[in-house]
């Protein structure tokens, strides 16, 4: 009898050699939570039968967001036809869309009385949309089911699919994100699949789009940048208009993986705000646990605020930077 060879989770990475992944430092240890709040909350996501990149991604702060029912949706299966070297979702052939997936996650959000949800997906370079039209239908979704929750996507780049990411543009989400993740310099080896400036692009035209969208992005530091190229990402995301910037450290999922050139102390973390504050983002985490949506919820509240204090500041005549 023949037994089926596993499905490999990093088929792409196989041949790759090994490297040893270091010994976390205290400050990103986490205490394991698992309250009552946090199975229910991963209750729901099985009776739904939602993927989350919390689980996907092997999130260090599942634990805090569960336990708060924060769980942010990555839709359009668990399968990513995107190779990235940092990235600890499967990669492969995904299997079709699921027309019924929008209708789920927005009565998942509903029982889960999310006041802001954020919605992840894999890259789906099979489409020919790259997945456009399943996230707007999704943000529509959730907007019939709880009319007052806002709705930040996390998008793909649409890399080579025309005029795609219009679409998701239409649907008008409050927090329009994608991750530029890195340095230019470490793209041919952290995101091959993808194009630094074609990324940068993407969120100038979600802001052009729609000047009152929030546009943020993430980076992960510890794979081999300099804080000169932090900076310069920075004054390129502030070219492209961009509101709020991630900063967070990166952790390596495999052996296989992009292996970690050094953890980034607490301290320069609180440089590196510091920095990204000075070139005027409406909004900075920077923190060795950052991730793209955590407490995303309370720094949607935080963006409001930091708009509603710019206005104010330009109405009194003055220049919008306090």
């Amino acid at each position: 009898m023949n037994v089926p060879m596993p499905r490999l989770r990093h088929p792409e990475k196989s041949k790759k050699a090994d490297s040893e992944i270091p010994r976390k430092p205290k400050w990103i240890r986490r205490k394991k939570i698992e309250s009552a709040e946090y199975f229910e909350t991963r209750r729901l996501m099985r009776d739904h039968n939602l993927t989350t990149v919390c689980e996907e991604a092997a999130c260090p702060n599942i634990g805090e967001c569960w336990s708060k029912r924060h769980a942010t949706m990555m839709i359009m299966g668990e399968v990513c036809t995107r190779g990235c070297s940092f990235c600890n979702v499967s990669t492969g052939r995904p299997d079709a869309l699921d027309a019924f997936e929008p209708g789920r996650v927005a009565l998942a959000v509903k029982k889960l009385a999310l006041r802001h949800v954020v919605i992840t997906s894999v890259d789906r370079d099979d489409l020919e949309d790259g997945g456009a039209e399943h996230i707007a239908q999704t943000i529509r979704a959730v907007r019939h089911q709880t009319p007052g929750t806002t709705i930040e996507v996390l998008t793909p780049d649409f890399l080579g699919k025309g005029n795609a990411a219009e679409i998701v543009f239409e649907a008008a989400p409050d927090v329009f994100n994608h991750n530029l993740e890195t340095v230019p310099h470490l793209y041919p080896r952290v995101r091959p699949g993808a194009r630094y400036y074609s990324s940068l692009r993407l969120l100038d035209d979600a802001k052009r789009a729609n000047p009152q969208v929030f546009t943020k992005s993430g980076l992960m530091v510890g794979m081999g940048e300099t804080l000169e190229d932090l900076r310069q990402v920075m004054d390129d995301l502030r070219a492209a208009n961009v509101d709020f910037l991630t900063v967070g450290q990166y952790l390596q999922p495999t052996p296989k993986h992009h292996p970690i050139d050094r953890f980034v102390t607490p301290e320069e973390f609180e440089q590196i705000e510091r920095m990204a504050r000075s070139k005027g983002f409406l909004g900075v985490s920077a923190t060795p646990l950052t991730r793209s949506s955590f407490h995303a919820d309370e720094d949607f509240a935080a963006l409001k605020e930091a708009r509603n204090r710019q206005l104010a500041s330009v109405n009194a005549g003055g220049d919008g930077t306090a």
